[in-house]
């Protein structure tokens, strides 16, 4: 019965996968499918369907393992949600028993045999399509946190002994051990003699977001380096104010430009105009 199946699939290969794509183009939100290029698309399709092929010949092989894995990495970058490779695999079984009813490959005294055999086939690989395409999306979430973790508190040489990490959005208590990480090797492997904190791109700084700073500021002394508190709009000195909030340990300026004028006479150094 599955070696029938089998041979039926690939015989029929080209005119199934067609069958199949119109099908899953009629049920399926259009933003989905436009997501890449019908060439591409149809070249996954068909990789689809010798992953469903080889898990029908034999779903405990290396190369089954392995080709699933691969798949459910594609689809996840693809961005196909994974209810729609499901209810692909649920269009393909009902068009790939169509199809054998039609061919007459099978008698009409044995189609709940084969759709019984089809659906016991099915929920097994549905299962595992579902778990591998989950680990895949767990880890591929789990690199980008790590690369936006990177990007979200950068320490910047602008010139010798002078660095800046500009801040965006607002700061809880796992980005600020971030920034904290960030801050501590940065001042050591660029020299850094002085560091400008801009905050111009911090929503709101309360008593949480204060602390954290000043935790950082504290730290970056502590191996040798001062630390200056830019970008202070008008909105937030008053909230700093009214917080009471303490901080005198720091160098604070309104805007980048004066901060950097003053992080040069602090290293010996100045602006000036060439005529």
């Amino acid at each position: 019965m599955r070696n029938q199946i089998i041979s039926h699939i690939n015989e029929r290969k080209s005119e199934l996968i067609n069958e199949w794509v119109n099908q899953v183009k009629m049920e399926t939100d259009e933003r989905i499918v436009n997501i890449i290029s019908e060439d591409l698309f149809i070249q996954t399709s068909k990789e689809f369907v010798d992953l469903i092929l080889l898990s029908l010949s034999d779903s405990n092989n290396s190369e089954y393992s392995t080709k699933l894995e691969l798949f459910s990495e594609k689809v996840v970058r693809l961005g196909w949600p994974i209810t729609f490779v499901v209810a692909g695999l649920r269009i393909f079984v009902h068009i790939v028993f169509q199809s054998l009813v039609k061919e007459e490959v099978i008698d009409k005294q044995l189609e709940g045999d084969y759709l019984e055999m089809l659906d016991q086939w099915m929920a097994p690989l549905s299962n595992e399509i579902i778990h591998t395409y989950a680990s895949t999306w767990e880890k591929t979430v789990s690199l980008q946190k790590i690369a936006l973790q990177e990007l979200s508190a950068p320490l910047i040489p602008i010139v010798e002994h002078i660095s800046v990490m500009p801040l965006v959005g607002t700061i809880d208590t796992e980005r600020a051990r971030q920034i904290m990480e960030n801050l501590l090797e940065g001042v050591v492997r660029h020299r850094a003699e002085v560091v400008l904190i801009d905050i111009t791109g911090v929503p709101v700084v309360d008593t949480m977001v204060a602390h954290h700073i000043i935790q950082a500021a504290e730290a970056v002394r502590l191996v040798g380096a001062r630390c200056m508190l830019v970008g202070i709009r008008p909105e937030i000195a008053q909230t700093i104010v009214n917080l009471g909030i303490n901080l005198n340990k720091f160098i604070t300026t309104s805007t980048l430009r004066k901060g950097m004028e003053r992080a040069l006479e602090m290293t010996n150094r100045k602006i000036v105009e060439l005529e």
